[in-house]
Parts: structure tokens; sequence; C-alpha cells
């Protein structure tokens, strides 16, 4: 398995280990956060890079370790080059679209996900406000930072139009 561009393994882990576990308790990645453990509030999601070229979240809290064997994944940790964040990073500290920070992992990689999907598959102007409720539909966040979220990727596309839009 990849994570954040490096390989890892083989290794050997219980059945029953969550990919949440592995990669704050094996890895040391904690910004991967365990929220609701149900896989409903999407805090724990990353972001899984299909072989296609195509990108989608994953919850990590429900799902065994073993299940992403194989599989290129990026977490929150894996954004940043050469500490350098990225255009949505960046977004999101200008909107401080973090509050608590607990579910930030989440919206960022589901927004870092769309912001590929627009790039390869612009939108209409007029169907942006959707594409990002659409987006982060199923993310919770706790301190209700929706709106912040929501203009935090919105603004990313508008900065640059010509590769998100139509």
């Amino acid at each position: 398995m990849r994570i954040n561009g490096r390989a890892y393994g083989p290794v050997k882990v219980r059945d029953e280990l969550t990919m949440n576990d592995f990669l704050r308790e094996r890895l040391g990645l904690t910004g991967t956060k365990f929220g609701c453990g149900a896989g409903q509030c999407l805090s724990c999601a990353v972001i899984i890079d299909d072989p296609d070229g195509t990108s989608h979240t994953s919850p990590t809290c429900i799902v065994p370790a073993t299940s992403f064997n194989g599989k290129s994944i990026r977490t929150v940790e894996g954004h940043a080059t050469n500490g350098e964040l990225t255009a949505l990073q960046r977004s999101f500290i200008d909107h401080f679209a973090f509050q608590c920070g607990y579910c930030t992992a989440g919206f960022l990689n589901e927004g870092q996900v769309l912001l590929e999907r627009l790039a390869k598959t612009p939108v209409a102007r007029d169907d942006l406000e959707k594409t990002i409720a659409d987006a982060f539909d199923g993310h919770l966040c706790r301190c209700t930072g929706y709106f912040k979220y929501h203009e935090a990727v919105r603004d990313v596309v508008l900065a640059d139009p010509g590769r998100y839009l139509t």
C-alpha cells in the first residue's frame, strides 16, 4: 500500500484493525481523526487514488486496514509539498475553516477530490454552489462550520475559473 506517496509493507495486521487505527497508532499519522466510529461523520475520510486517475474518499473508522491492501491513499499529512500548503489549505486558513479542527481533515480531503474532479470535468458557474454542497454532503461538523468550508473551496475554484469552470 502507498500512503502519501510512500510505500508501506508488507505489514501483518489483525483482520479487525481499522485503517484509522493503523494510520494513527501504527504510522503516527494522527491528522486522520476518529469521529463517530460509525462511518457517518466522515472526519476520518482519506483519499483513495484509483488506477484510472480518479480519486474518491473513504471512511477509515469502520474499514479494516486490510481492505486498503494494494491501494494508494492520501491523508491530510500528504497535501503540502516541501512544507508549502496547497491553495485549498491556504483557503481553509483564510476562511478560518477549521474551528475545533476535528472534521477538517475529512472536509479538506473531500474538497481536494472535488478540485481534482473539476479540473478534469469543469462545471458551469451556475452549478458550482450545488456541486460543492453535493461533494460535502455526508460530512458532519459539530461546530457548524459548513459555510466556511464551502466558501474556502468556492474561492479556490473562482481564483482559477479557466481550470475548474466551463
